[in-house]
């Protein structure tokens, strides 16, 4: 029978896999559209309502495209709609985050030394501010500041850097990056959910009943689109971000996530420039290094608690149990011989300068903290450590397994 913490660790994978395929469908489908409306050329001999074409070469085949502003005089038969990525891509998203951050909360969700919150109030926090948040833009995108693009688009970034730090007061600095890149994907999913999907279905609605298609419809969806636009690529360096402890292992990691929004900016605004115009300009890319130097910078300054710290505190029920049982003492010498040249807050290995993943195994509690990890990691699985660093004698990997086995009842879960 398998342990159930090998299967939920499967199931995580599998999500991770589905979230990961459907994002790269959406956002490849993202940019190809908003490239291709901005190579659009004017053409007199189009239809009637076109307002321009593009000729592509693609698969040893060419692609004629031609776009209409509000819609065509006559409804095709078959009308292809891109929805499903986005979808998908926030559904899968928000079940893995379910799986990490709520179910796993004890380990990834509360940072104990920031806030004092039960779990329950952790998991309310995560998904109450994903669904105002969603909220309150809408209701700002039907305001008055429509009329004021660039105005709007000031405003979202000023909340964004507001739930940066917000999420930074409460949360781990894994849970904190990724709960603002979630913020900002529902953001991203309900604009196709609420507002383009909806406006699209009025204009082909419309068009069959014989009614001529208000262009205001294609107008608030082009605004909705356009934030999407920008918003992608600091959605995917926050997705990618808690794989790397520089990113959020510092006390400045609600900065450095504030800074890459801008950098989505830049970057965009010169593809954007140069689909439109077949010239990029030049100064974006400067600007964009010197806003990554900055946030290389501020990675510097870590934002690990320290030793004493961490031998201070308090153990949560989840750590005590694991540190209570009877064969704890063996298995965290074992990981501490094992591990903590690597998983040190200053490890020792050569060229190395922060613990992998910002987990550190120093401590009891460090060890107790991420008592799953280990069993998953050097228990049952070789992955930990690296073959190439150190060779872990078998015995020390039973003891780990022991341990895990007497503090979970043998339940492994």
């Amino acid at each position: 029978m398998y342990d159930f913490a090998i299967i939920w660790d499967w199931i995580a994978f599998s999500v991770r896999w589905l979230h990961v395929i459907t994002a790269m469908a959406w956002i490849g489908a993202s940019f190809y559209f908003i490239a291709l409306d901005l190579m659009l050329k004017p053409n007199p001999a189009l239809p009637d309502g076109a307002h321009g074409e593009e000729w592509e070469v693609h698969g040893g085949g060419f692609y004629h495209t031609v776009k209409y502003l509000v819609a065509p005089s006559e409804m095709p038969e078959h009308l292809t709609w891109h929805k499903w990525q986005s979808y998908t891509t926030w559904l899968s998203g928000a079940a893995l985050l379910m799986i990490i951050y709520w179910v796993g909360g004890n380990l990834f969700l509360i940072d104990p030394s920031k806030a004092d919150l039960a779990l329950w109030q952790g998991i309310v926090i995560s998904g109450g501010s994903l669904t105002i948040g969603w909220l309150a833009y809408d209701a700002m995108c039907k305001s008055k500041l429509a009329e004021r693009p660039t105005l709007l688009m000031l405003l979202l970034f000023v909340i964004l850097v507001a739930m940066s730090w917000g999420y930074h007061q409460i949360f781990t600095g894994r849970a904190a990056l990724l709960h603002l890149g979630a913020f900002t994907a529902t953001i991203m999913t309900g604009n196709v959910f609420f507002q383009i999907m909806p406006n699209q279905r009025i204009v082909v609605a419309d068009l069959k009943a014989g009614r001529k298609p208000d262009p205001k419809y294609g107008k608030i969806a082009k605004v909705r689109s356009t934030h999407n636009n920008y918003l992608t690529l600091p959605v995917v360096f926050l997705m990618l971000a808690n794989h790397y402890p520089l990113a959020f292992g510092t006390q400045y990691a609600w900065i450095i996530a504030s800074l890459i929004f801008l950098t989505g900016v830049t970057i965009r605004h010169y593809f954007n420039t140069m689909h439109r115009t077949g010239t990029g300009p030049t100064w974006t890319w400067p600007v964009t290094v010197g806003i990554m130097i900055a946030i290389a910078w501020l990675s510097t300054v870590p934002g690990l608690d320290t030793y004493e710290e961490s031998e201070a505190r308090a153990l949560t029920p989840y750590e005590e149990k694991f540190a209570s049982a009877e064969t704890f003492e063996d298995a965290y010498f074992a990981v501490v011989g094992n591990c903590s040249m690597c998983h040190g807050r200053e490890p020792s290995w050569d060229g190395m300068h922060w613990p992998p993943k910002g987990v550190v195994l120093e401590t009891e509690a460090d060890v107790a903290r991420h008592a799953d990890q280990i069993y998953l990691q050097a228990g049952r699985t070789h992955a930990m450590p690296p073959p190439n660093a150190i060779q872990m004698d078998p015995e020390a990997r039973r003891q780990i397994v022991t341990w895990y086995r007497d503090a979970t009842g043998g339940d492994e879960g």
